[in-house]
């Protein structure tokens, strides 16, 4: 939990019990006015819907290769999530039924998601989808293991390691999925501080360096 001026930002990590343990107590102590939450309209539909379905207009505008993309994530978060019996996207519930608990206001400030896979779709190269079907084929013959407890929010440091690698290895991914959302995220949380009210965000672990740092430029 990192407090600058008048926000507060929250890690998380989103199959994590330490996540939503962390979201609904840093809400319940700190009693925000608003809370900011990575989420996008359909996305924090979805959420509490559990039901919705992808529409054909959907991958059109997501475009088919980000409409994969967008699967396999899915797919393979919800396996994670199997493993330390945790719903993808828990701690975002979380943040909402804490923020109505308090009657704290709930704002949605992440980029729509068919945006972020339409772009995910144009930008990715052939060499970075050759250099994942490859990981994915060697992962369980690797030597070269990070171990990370699923149940907790990864540290600083590992978030650094992997946050590295992405950018180093898939730098159209980093760009679209990191670099890109950091700069929507930032965007909308230094809107909401010009109201002068207390604003607690709640922000997957990956993009709080990044985000935080483009406030203060911006603030500073």
């Amino acid at each position: 939990m990192i407090h600058y001026k008048n926000v507060i930002l929250v890690g998380t990590s989103h199959i994590a019990i330490e996540s939503i343990k962390e979201v609904e107590s840093s809400i319940l102590e700190n009693k925000p006015d608003l809370v900011a939450i990575e989420l996008d309209p359909i996305r924090f539909q979805a959420l509490l819907s559990k039901k919705r379905r992808i529409k054909i207009s959907d991958i059109q505008k997501m475009g088919f290769k980000g409409f994969i993309f967008n699967l396999i994530g899915g797919f393979i978060e919800k396996q994670l999530g199997k493993v330390v019996k945790v719903k993808p996207g828990a701690d975002m519930l979380k943040a909402i039924q804490t923020s109505k608990k308090i009657n704290a206001k709930i704002l949605l400030i992440d980029q729509d998601i068919r945006i972020t896979l339409k772009r995910l779709s144009k930008e990715i190269t052939w060499k970075e989808k050759f250099t994942f079907m490859k990981e994915i084929f060697k992962a369980p013959f690797s030597k070269q293991k990070i171990k990370i407890d699923l149940t907790k929010v990864p540290s600083q440091n590992l978030i650094k390691q992997l946050v590295k690698k992405l950018r180093e290895y898939y730098p159209s991914v980093y760009k679209v999925l990191i670099e890109e959302r950091n700069e929507v995220l930032a965007k909308n949380i230094i809107r909401l501080m010009k109201t002068d009210k207390k604003i607690l965000a709640v922000l997957g672990a990956g993009h709080i360096e990044g985000v935080l740092k483009i406030i203060k430029d911006q603030q500073d």
